[in-house]
């Protein structure tokens, strides 16, 4: 185990590429730089709040001393960090938007793991970059307190996601306008340390393309091919590549359908090159099933990124890094198959997914009728995703009575009663699913052990994660270290005492079920 402040970190991205090396966090445009270097701001008193013990100890990093916690919180850097803000662009909402960048977002090198693997180590919240255009770089403790639990949340979830190491209070006061509807607060700051082995975005490359970089475009492809993809080799690497990106963006997806995690601002910016959830701001799991629902108020009333929105929204976003890197590529007829081979892709792991929901043995055509039926049953009643699945596992097989089955389902439903046309709708999908895995190869146990590894007990709703800020910040962090603990094994009961539907006071309770880009 080594200590951050003794450890010599590699630079890879700095060392490869140009860079503005200035050291201005003057906001500006940054024309032929893939990057801008730039150190922390310090701020006043720098204190540990959060540590992932899990990925620490997965990375060869000791527990935090005092040195370690002052470059956690941006008061100290070492000789070997060569620190830099990343220069992209993206597509916000649907429109390109141009120069982006980190804008509060500085990593400070890349640290080797015991095995050989080099993960980027960047703070978020540190201050101004050249990218900060007219904001302060910094974090308030509401959107820190959210990024570090959830990042975490999703790797015990298993799904595909940038890690987070540690949370960092500040010791400052940090101004917004929470709803941006001109009631700015002062809020505690907070500094979140986050690592992924690349922080590369459908942005980066989509920056060199828009300015006609295209030899930087072509070399930072081939880097990206040669560090992060070294299987892929030959002529036709860069459409191997994409088909790769395509597969894991697929992956990642499906994944989010699986636990009901809706991202919230899905724009090419925050879309990882390697497949990973990157970037927790407006975000929320579905408590009731809508596949309308978005948490984020900046995404009303057009809802283009609501949960039931996301796998099309991915294809589109595929699809601009593929005119991104087109220039590049020799036959583009070839990168358009690899783009439009999405939707077959994603159907066909999201199916795979849902019939490990259901405890299927396996896949045959007719479960697609029952898939469907499932679907227009939960948009109609709109029940608790997570508890409904909870209850579909300890479904007795031979319960039939409507009644009965209605009972045995209502600590998911976020209504007293069924209307007669729910109920029916609700007996027939019952049946269909009841007499599908009366067919099943597998025994009754190897069902529900299939469907209690797809199905998670606990879920980080967004109503306990307001509660534990709003108690963080009044000093009482009992629930925070309570939801910590939760979010490391989410398929078992240990943390029953949060399995329940969405309270009603947190129905319209901002930072509970609506949350902004600042959140």
């Amino acid at each position: 185990m080594e200590h951050l402040h003794l450890k010599i970190f590699k630079n890879r991205f700095t060392e490869q590429f140009p860079g503005d090396h200035s050291g201005s966090t003057k906001p500006r445009q940054t024309p032929g730089q893939l990057y801008s270097s730039t150190k922390p701001t310090a701020v006043a008193q720098p204190q540990l709040i959060g540590w992932s013990t899990e990925l620490a100890a997965e990375l060869g990093i000791a527990e935090p001393d005092e040195q370690d916690v002052a470059i956690l919180g941006g008061n100290l850097t070492t000789p070997s960090m060569h620190s830099y803000a990343a220069c992209y662009a993206g597509h916000q909402f649907g429109n390109w938007a141009g120069q982006l960048g980190d804008g509060r977002a500085i990593t400070l090198g890349e640290w080797e793991s015991p095995d050989g693997k080099s993960w980027e180590l960047q703070l978020k919240g540190a201050g101004p970059t050249a990218y900060s255009r007219r904001a302060d770089g910094r974090a308030v403790l509401r959107s820190s307190v959210r990024e570090f639990l959830m990042s975490e949340a999703m790797f015990h979830l298993g799904v595909p996601t940038t890690r987070a190491l540690s949370l960092v209070s500040t010791g400052d006061k940090v101004v917004r306008d929470m709803f941006y509807n001109g009631n700015p607060q002062y809020e505690p700051g907070a500094i979140v340390a986050r690592m992924a082995p690349s922080f590369l975005r459908f942005g980066n490359f989509e920056m060199l393309a828009a300015r006609q970089e295209l030899d930087q475009l072509k070399a930072l492809t081939d880097w990206t091919i040669s560090n992060y993809y070294p299987h892929l080799s030959g002529e036709n690497n860069i459409l191997d590549w994409m088909a790769e990106v395509v597969d894991r963006t697929a992956s990642m997806i499906v994944e989010w359908m699986r636990v009901g995690f809706v991202h919230g601002v899905m724009n090419t910016d925050n879309m990882s090159i390697l497949g990973l959830t990157i970037d927790y701001g407006p975000y929320g799991f579905v408590d009731n099933y809508d596949p309308n629902f978005t948490p984020n108020t900046t995404d009303l009333p057009g809802r283009r990124y609501a949960f039931g929105k996301q796998a099309s929204i991915a294809y589109w976003n595929l699809g601009c890094l593929a005119n991104a890197i087109a220039p590049i590529v020799e036959d583009t007829q070839k990168l358009v198959a690899v783009i439009e081979a999405y939707e077959d892709i994603f159907w066909s792991k999201y199916s795979l997914m849902m019939s490990r929901k259901l405890g299927l043995d396996e896949l045959v055509p007719e479960d697609h009728t029952l898939l469907q039926e499932l679907e227009k049953m939960l948009i109609s009643i709109q029940p608790d995703m997570t508890i409904f699945y909870q209850l579909l596992i300890s479904l007795p097989p031979d319960m039939t009575d409507t009644d009965a089955l209605i009972a045995h389902f209502q600590a998911a439903f976020y209504q007293e009663e069924l209307f007669p046309a729910e109920r029916d709708g609700f007996q027939q999908f019952i049946s269909l699913y009841q007499a599908r895995i009366s067919t099943n190869s597998i025994s009754d146990e190897a069902r529900i052990e299939k469907m209690k590894a797809a199905n998670p007990r606990f879920i980080l709703r967004n109503y306990l994660l307001h509660m534990a800020i709003t108690d963080l910040e009044k000093g009482d962090d009992k629930l925070f270290h309570s939801l910590q603990q939760a979010i490391k094994d989410p398929y078992s009961t240990q943390a029953d005492q949060f399995f329940k539907i969405r309270p009603t006071w947190a129905n319209e309770q901002p930072g509970c079920s609506m949350l902004s880009c600042s959140s």
